[in-house]
């Protein structure tokens, strides 16, 4: 900081005058509602944007790399200044991560300390990433870690977060404090509003703050809800748990998927419970290392129990401590500790399931038992069963480099154990999701043949496999635009495993592209009930409601994955399509940049610049799309071209979509963009072509 180290963070120079004024006559300061803004020097030109967007909202922001220098002054004024402000704002990236050294590590370890003796709810963290570092970067404090990360690429602010931080300074949710005096700063090019444009909306509210500070205080205008909404309470069920990952207690953190392995055990044996509900895997993991109490998890969860404890593994021998808790009143009701071999890991697996499950049984559901593990390797193969749990454990991070070494991962198992069905069910299902998610036209041929054979040999195998079912199902859905075929997949995997959320999940997206929305709706609402935090279902569902053009369930929703899974794919393209519906350009615009860089965001940033006044902006973001995803994305632009009004240009890139057996075909019928020529011949025709209900067409069943 100073002049040759991390930028330091100060108000402007009349409040911080008046703060030393204060200081010095020893009168007590009034309460500060300012933010701190903590960076490494490199990033110096980020959290400058950063600072003027917030600034030119009216809020305080302590940040100056000109006004304090180095001393005993100036290490006791940023320690007062953390002290004080209302909002801690970590600029995070590659340079933070890189730096093993640094006053803003100081800063850091001063704002987690503070955190200590805050109420758990309380807001003050507000991480901000400018570039791509992961959401777990172990160099940056676990107390940032467990709260929602912003991403602002380089710094380019959006109202949408200038927004959140000025509700986040309101105290008791009243007008916002501001700054004494708005800096006169120059307005991004992210906060202005675009030209012959009526504004409306949460956005565009933001939006005129930035532009019109001083009119707006002046007539105080309606504070908006949070971007990132708090987790929504579930109904509590009284027959039900959650099993919450096991601590690693091991020393090792290369451990971390064996004692995940473990807790993804102990929830598929409870879910074959018949009349137990049992919260899945992706929801329950959330709260890893979570402070919060048992009370607020279960509710967050609509449990009424939960099982928690640790592993620890020296060797050959594992330690397994566990936990019943009462969600109700936080009590213990059983406990036990386990000191086993790890040669007899099955025994053990059982030996705490059937504890766990005969505890419950007694108090809940008398003369169930638990069915046979379906996790395990035919074989008995420890060695295929750390495979299959360290495929899982890269196939959750949904990126090309994680999804390709959990191929790596449940490939090994396989050949470890070739009878092993559930890990070909995994292995299928992580190449669908590497073409879908990933590839081009030719490598996803490639990649979903392999996923065929996967699935066919699990099937082999397993007939009564509901994962086995499901692999095939997507497969169909997928790579050969089976509809039908995809469908019955899935419901055979709903007789297999009534309770199974994912055969719930992909049964209803199925249903979604017959046309079906509302039943697709409940089902995914059904599958959330079993995984209240699983974030990509969240955006599906979004996408759904989309559909019936109910927008703001849409956003809330979208919103809601976001929060989950900040750095994911799609959501923000999601969120653009949403703003492009509502026909506000310049939210759309923002929604799309923050979209992770790649096909993805090219395919948002061509539809929102349809609706914006440059048209020499649209005609070169529609070029750009064709030019460098002209071969995979053939649908999307077809959207585009949909959504430009241009009817001939549409159903030729639809066309091309069904020779190139583009999957966003399964979108066709509760597509809004496409949908405004449902009524043109062609239409009708092209439904039939792909093996699609025609809209107010009967089926003659």
């Amino acid at each position: 900081m100073g002049s040759s180290e991390e930028s330091v963070q100060q108000s402007d120079s009349a409040p911080r005058d008046a703060e030393a004024h204060t200081a010095a006559s020893g009168a007590s300061p009034e309460p500060s509602r300012a933010v701190f803004l903590s960076y490494a020097s490199q990033d110096a030109e980020a959290a400058r944007k950063i600072c003027d967007a917030l600034r030119v909202a009216g809020i305080e922001v302590w940040f100056d790399q000109s006004e304090l220098r180095g001393g005993d002054a100036w290490d006791h004024s940023i320690r007062k200044q953390i002290k004080n402000c209302v909002l801690f704002i970590p600029v995070i990236s590659r340079h933070t991560h890189d730096r093993d050294e640094g006053y803003f590590r100081l800063e850091w370890k001063l704002a987690v300390d503070r955190c200590h003796l805050m109420a758990a709810d309380k807001a003050f963290l507000l991480p901000v990433v400018v570039d791509n570092t992961r959401d777990d970067d172990e160099r940056v404090p676990e107390r940032f870690r467990e709260v929602q990360w912003t991403r602002l690429p380089g710094g380019d602010t959006s109202p949408t977060f200038v927004e959140r931080v000025r509700r986040l300074l309101v105290p008791g949710g009243g007008t916002p404090l501001m700054a004494s005096a708005p800096t006169t700063v120059t307005v991004p090019p992210t906060l202005r509003a675009p030209t012959g444009r009526t504004l409306a909306g949460s956005h565009w509210r933001a939006a005129l703050v930035a532009i019109a500070v001083v009119a707006l205080v002046t007539l105080g205008y309606a504070a908006l809800p949070l971007m990132r909404p708090k987790p929504a309470m579930q109904a509590t069920t009284a027959n039900s748990i959650a099993v919450l990952p096991l601590a690693n207690e091991s020393g090792d953190a290369s451990q971390q998927y064996f004692s995940d392995g473990l807790s993804e055990d102990l929830i598929t044996a409870l879910s074959q419970l018949p009349g137990l509900k049992v919260i899945g895997r992706t929801s329950s993991f959330q709260f890893r290392n979570s402070k919060e109490d048992s009370r607020g998890i279960g509710a967050k969860l609509g449990v009424a129990h939960l099982l928690e404890g640790s592993v620890r593994k020296s060797g050959e021998t594992i330690r397994v401590s566990a936990e019943l808790i009462d969600t109700a009143d936080g009590t213990m009701q059983w406990s036990e500790r386990y000191d086993r071999p790890y040669k007899d890991l099955f025994a053990l697996q059982d030996e705490i399931t059937r504890t766990v499950a005969g505890s419950l049984r007694s108090k809940l559901l008398p003369g169930e038992r638990a069915a046979a593990q379906s996790e395990r390797p035919p074989s008995g193969s420890l060695e295929a069963y750390n495979a299959l749990l360290q495929g899982r454990f890269y196939d959750f991070r949904n990126t090309e480099t994680d999804e390709r070494k959990a191929i790596e991962f449940f490939t090994q198992a396989i050949q470890l154990d070739p009878s092993y069905a559930l890990a070909w069910s995994a292995l299928s299902r992580a190449w669908i999701d590497l073409a879908n998610q990933f590839l081009g036209r030719e490598p996803a041929q490639e990649a979903y043949a392999k996923a065929r054979a996967a699935a066919d040999r699990a099937l082999a195998l397993s007939p009564d496999l509901a994962a086995a079912h499901v692999a095939r199902g997507y497969l169909l859905r997928s790579a050969d635009l089976d509809w039908r075929g995809a469908e019955a997949e899935y419901r055979r995997a709903m007789a297999l495993a009534a309770n199974d959320g994912e055969a719930k999940f992909n049964l209803g997206n199925q249903l979604a592209t017959f046309g079906e929305l509302e039943p697709a709706i409940d089902l995914t609402r059904q599958a959330l009930s079993t995984e209240p935090l699983r974030a990509g279902w969240y955006g599906y569902l979004a996408v759904y409601l989309s559909g019936l053009n109910r927008l703001d369930e849409a956003e809330r929703t979208i919103h809601r994955a976001i929060e989950l899974q900040p750095a994911a794919a799609t959501h923000h393209y999601v969120l653009t399509i949403i703003e492009v519906l509502r026909g506000h350009a310049q939210a759309a615009l923002e929604a799309a940049q923050q979209e992770v860089s790649g096909s993805w965001q090219d395919e948002a940033l061509a539809l929102a610049r349809q609706i914006g006044g440059d048209r020499s902006a649209a005609d070169a973001a529609l070029r750009a799309l064709i030019e460098t995803d002209g071969g995979a994305a053939t649908y999307q632009i077809a959207q585009v071209y949909a959504l430009r009004n241009d009817a001939k240009a549409t159903f030729e890139w639809l066309d091309r979509a069904w020779s190139n057996r583009d999957a966003g075909i399964a979108l066709l019928l509760f597509d809004p963009f496409i949908l405004r020529f449902k009524d043109d011949p062609r239409f009708a025709a092209f439904c039939r072509k792909v093996g699609l209900p025609v809209p107010g067409e009967s089926t003659g069943s």
